[in-house]
């Protein structure tokens, strides 16, 4: 926020009289403050595709900013490295050993991306001058991480051995971690509107999208491939191990070096152009806070607030538990991992569509429905959990799991692109940043809150025992997978009578159904039914 708000939001709210664009070869261009250019489809189609392909990487490599959207794309890479270790990998890992509410209790490392908005004002408005405003505080950041991975990189393996006694550690760390990441995305944000230019501003989403979902996916879907048992004994060893080909300890060190070398590209070669952002007005820390405070009361705010901050109580189990306990009746991580990697390009193609989908006069009309398909999908997810085969992972099965996941991913790809366009038409275009950060924030942390809370309540109502041959000792509780492999190690059988999965999963799909119908439909079509100025804070007001 701070600069960089004021700016994205004179850009955002720029007159029509100074927009133009043009269709062709651009002959008849528009005088205007901004012009784009775009191909005449008939004759692009006309091309080879080698051909297209080869004109877009010169067109791509000869920009000006090419250096720089680089940059911002390793920047953004190196945010997504932490992110897919806690909100992938490291579940996985310690749901093997632990319990539900033992994985739900470091759910909450995930919590500051959520809820970065609360502390970007101080990002955006203390730095060094001469240092350069976003490398402020980017350079530190990523030596305090480096430094951080260089440590776990020793420790970490053996936390993780033993994650029922290091449970707490576990977490805190990737706290600290995830905090790390949310606040260089914030220096980071800031830094995209003067590192690149106006004509290629466009750039700076594409860049966070192919950075942050490159480093996740490393993180995620790669890991656990090579850190899985299974995989490096059919695809890697020539004779079988007890252990995956890579380890989360050599993986955090290697990260640990790259965070060090482009830390040290930015302090030698790296300096900033501030002209621009100083050239513009800012807010200051508290104006910032204010101005927040003036958004949540206006006259309809609370009721959307209630929306975002409820509409994913539904989903919730399927999406932080189906998997883990896919896994838990007997599906491999790299077939997991497989899964994942399909489903990537199947949301960014659903992506698109949505978008268009989403730009008709009702926007949030694409969000209702996919909110109905959503449930259906969590009820898909547990139905294959449910028949998921005793004998173990049959190839049909698989895709059967599947398409229970890449539906899931396509409605809740339709549901944030809806939800996207609805708060960008309805934010104010005078403070547009601080306006759409803070509503972004709080439906995001409408799908975080909950997860903690779920994942305990998962284990709560599960009632499991292994019973034992006569003679081998007392009978014990099976709930945890490291329990239940004792228990068939001792020759006896876990007898599940109550699984907490099915229960809460039930109960949430129930409850979500119910405020669908009573509050949340009719509230988000009254909304979006409202004329824009309800939605305004006056330029004034704000200072």
């Amino acid at each position: 926020m701070g600069d960089s708000t004021r700016r994205r939001v004179r850009d955002a709210s720029s007159s029509g009289s100074d927009v133009g664009i043009t269709i062709g070869s651009g002959a008849h261009t528009p005088t205007r403050k901004y012009a784009f250019e775009i191909e005449d489809p008939a004759s692009y189609a006309r091309l080879p595709l080698a051909t297209r392909l080869t004109n877009r990487w010169h067109e791509f490599y000869g920009n000006k900013d090419f250096g720089n959207i680089v940059l911002l794309i390793a920047l953004y890479w190196l945010q997504g490295v932490p992110l897919g270790l806690a909100h992938g990998s490291i579940p996985f890992l310690l749901k093997e050993k632990l319990s539900f509410a033992q994985v739900g209790l470091f759910s909450l490392a995930g919590y500051p991306y959520s809820l970065k908005l609360f502390w970007s004002p101080i990002v955006d408005s203390l730095y060094d001058r001469k240092f350069g405003r976003r490398k402020s505080w980017i350079v530190p950041i990523q030596l305090v991480t480096a430094l951080m991975f260089w440590w776990m990189g020793a420790q970490i393996d053996g936390l993780v051995r033993n994650p029922a006694e290091n449970i707490h550690e576990i977490m805190y760390l990737f706290l600290a971690l995830v905090f790390l990441s949310a606040t260089q995305d914030i220096a980071v944000d800031g830094w995209a509107l003067t590192l690149l230019s106006k004509e290629n501003l466009s750039y700076a989403s594409t860049c966070q999208t192919v950075g942050i979902n490159s480093g996740f996916f490393l993180s995620f879907t790669v890991f656990l491939a090579l850190n899985s048992v299974e995989f490096g004994n059919k695809y890697i060893f020539s004779e079988p191990r007890d252990q995956g080909w890579l380890q989360l300890g050599p993986y955090m060190t290697f990260w640990a070096l790259i965070y060090v070398l482009v830390t040290l590209y930015l302090v030698v070669f790296k300096t900033e152009d501030e002209s621009s952002e100083d050239s513009e007005g800012s807010y200051g820390i508290v104006e910032t806070y204010k101005t927040i405070w003036r958004i949540c009361k206006l006259p309809h705010m609370q009721q959307f607030i209630g929306v975002l901050l409820v509409a994913k109580l539904g989903f919730i189990p399927n999406d932080s538990t189906t998997q883990l306990k896919l896994i838990e009746r007997g599906l491999h991580r790299e077939d997991m991992a497989l899964a994942v990697l399909i489903d990537f390009p199947v949301q960014i193609f659903f992506g698109y569509y949505a978008a268009r989908w989403s730009q008709g006069a009702s926007k949030m009309r694409p969000w209702r429905v996919a909110f109905v398909l959503r449930l259906l999908c969590s009820v898909l997810g547990m139905i294959t959990v449910y028949f998921f085969p005793e004998a173990g992972l049959t190839t049909s099965y698989f895709y059967v799991v599947l398409l229970s996941r890449v539906a899931g991913s396509m409605a809740s790809t339709v549901q944030f692109v809806g939800m996207s366009a609805f708060i960008t038409q309805i934010a104010d275009p005078v403070i547009g940043g601080t306006y759409m950060t803070l509503l972004n924030t709080l439906s995001n942390f409408g799908g975080t809150w909950p997860v903690y809370f779920i994942m305990r309540a998962v284990d709560y109502f599960t009632s499991a025992t292994c019973l034992l041959p006569t003679g081998l000792g007392d009978s014990f509780s099976c709930t945890t997978q490291e329990s239940r492999d004792r228990c068939l190690k001792e020759g006896g059988s876990c007898n599940t009578i109550w699984d907490g999965y099915y229960i809460v999963s039930i109960s949430c799909t129930l409850l979500a159904l119910a405020l669908f119908f009573s509050y949340i439909r009719p509230t988000v079509h009254h909304l979006e039914r409202l004329p824009a100025h309800v939605w305004r804070v006056s330029k004034e007001s704000t200072r």
